[in-house]
């Protein structure tokens, strides 16, 4: 074998072990955390420490679901998540649109100025928002966090948008124009299509960031009924703080969701990245 061979296969295999390094340092907590939700409680902390339960068991689970408000919290989230998903496309798609299409003064610099808000942690809006809220009279409701979620994903969203909507070449949309369209028929035939990778991309940026959001629903939330599933699981960590299978059960199933909408629709993930860095 050549020396030059021998080189890539030393790059290709350290490439190899370093994505090991990395699936591993992302995968143990995640499997550690299901090993626990299945032990039973006095294996929890058992001495040595066990990765493969000796006697799995589903009480955990079972426990969950029967002693807590665990499904409520987890149906506040389905909802509140995916109405934030369809109102930040809704929002970004038409913003966008009229930032690639239409051409007047400051336009660009509408772009820059979008972005910068984004730089604002959720911290330091969460009290004037709730003063909003609380003013408008729709304090302690699901649309107050769906507005939230969206307010705050809108500004990268509408920049990520932009960079798609740059890559669908102009001559596409008037043509269909030409063939008797008008311009919203164009946009959801032709358009929207054509950048279904980077409304995926952005969908799921929206989603992860609405399904793990604390701060906007300690601070709009006061009913129990209400509550997504971070804070519900938070308050249940501190009324059972030392039920560490109850606690893991409930992380398994949090985490679940998310990682299953991300694999079913990495493909259009990674085909979204990579077109957003495309133009022309």
């Amino acid at each position: 074998m050549s020396l030059w061979g021998v080189r890539r296969g030393l790059a290709r295999g350290l490439l190899y072990a370093g994505a090991a390094l990395l699936v591993l340092e992302a995968g143990a907590p995640f499997l550690w955390m299901t090993s626990t939700s299945l032990k039973p409680p006095g294996e929890v902390f058992a001495e040595p420490p066990t990765v493969v339960p000796n006697a799995p068991t589903l009480d955990n689970f079972r426990r969950l679901f029967t002693g807590t408000n665990f499904l409520v919290y987890f149906r506040n989230s389905v909802v509140v998540s995916g109405l934030a998903v369809l109102l930040t496309l809704a929002v970004g798609s038409a913003g966008a649109y009229s930032l690639t299409r239409y051409r007047y003064a400051g336009s660009g610099q509408i772009g820059v100025l979008i972005l910068c808000t984004y730089m604002f942690a959720p911290i330091m809006i969460v009290i004037p928002f709730f003063i909003l809220v609380k003013r408008a009279g729709i304090e302690n409701t699901h649309l107050a966090l769906v507005l939230a979620f969206t307010s705050f994903c809108l500004p990268f969203t509408l920049w990520l948008l932009r960079a798609f909507f740059e890559t669908i070449p102009l001559e596409l949309e008037e043509a269909a124009l030409v063939d008797g369209a008008n311009r919203p028929r164009a946009v959801v035939y032709v358009v929207l299509p054509l950048a279904l990778p980077g409304l995926v991309a952005t969908g799921i940026f929206t989603f992860i960031l609405a399904w793990n959001d604390y701060v906007f629903t300690r601070i709009l939330i006061s009913s129990d009924e209400l509550k997504t599933l971070p804070v519900g699981v938070q308050d249940l960590f501190h009324s059972a703080l030392t039920d560490w299978g109850l606690i893991m059960a409930a992380g398994v199933l949090i985490t679940i969701p998310a990682l299953a909408f991300f694999v079913a629709v990495q493909r259009h993930l990674v085909a979204g990245w990579g077109s957003g860095g495309l133009k022309g």
